[in-house]
């Protein structure tokens, strides 16, 4: 029920102030290769934002932020976060990095070694979308993340489908057997907030709790020290 984290959300707007949804210019970024720049620019904001949370809140929440599979492979990442953290001075642990599967395929003995190098640093790792890409288990033992969040389709399923929350259960029993924190992204409504309670999931983030809000309003939030009941 406490307020732990937030999930940096790049938003844009055209020229007339419409909105453009993400799953239309962030691939556009990816083919173009802007990406790179976006992301930087990105985390950058998001360590600076989080710093005025650490100065201010004793227990301020973990800022988590997505790579993509090109900035990843780019993007020279330890050399970018080492110099977000430093420019920004946001303490390693209240920085989270969200990686998907398909970053897991690429040179495996290179991103093994960056994500421990990582770890080192102090900053958590997470596996974004989990279950709808190829990582195998052997593969995952190797890797030095925090974290596992359960992508939004099984969640939505999770009360609808046959075995639908049998999937969701087995997410979250293989990742406290790996001694990972979960977290379902995705929850919209009251059942199923309860029922991920019920089977042990530690995180839940998604439109049950809050929607996409800027600074200004996250930080009205930290101020009222606002708690989540979910009983």
């Amino acid at each position: 029920g406490c307020l732990v984290g937030a999930e940096a959300l790049l938003r844009w707007r055209d020229r007339e102030g419409n909105p453009v949804v993400p799953a239309r210019f962030i691939p556009l970024a990816e083919r173009s290769g802007h990406i790179v720049q976006i992301g930087e620019w990105v985390l950058n904001e998001a360590c600076r934002q989080a710093k005025l949370w650490s100065d201010r809140y004793q227990l301020a929440p973990v800022m988590a932020v997505n790579l993509s599979a090109i900035q990843f492979k780019r993007g020279k990442v330890l050399d970018l976060v080492e110099s977000a953290l430093a420019t920004s001075g946001l303490p390693a642990a209240l920085l989270e990095l969200e990686l998907t599967e398909s970053i897991l395929l690429q040179d495996v003995d290179a991103t093994v070694k960056t994500l421990g190098d990582l770890k080192a640093m102090g900053v958590k790792l997470s596996i974004d979308d989990f279950g709808t890409g190829y990582s195998s288990l052997s593969y995952l033992k190797q890797l030095a993340v925090h974290k596992l969040k359960i992508d939004r389709s099984f969640v939505q399923n999770m009360t609808d489908e046959t075995d639908g929350d049998s999937i969701v259960r087995a997410i979250i029993d293989l990742g406290h057997i790996l001694h990972l924190t979960v977290i379902a992204e995705g929850v919209e409504t009251e059942a199923q907030a309860n029922y991920l309670k019920k089977s042990g999931c530690n995180t839940m983030q998604g439109y049950r709790f809050y929607r996409p809000m800027p600074h200004e309003k996250f930080l009205a939030l930290l101020q009222a020290g606002e708690a989540i009941s979910l009983n």
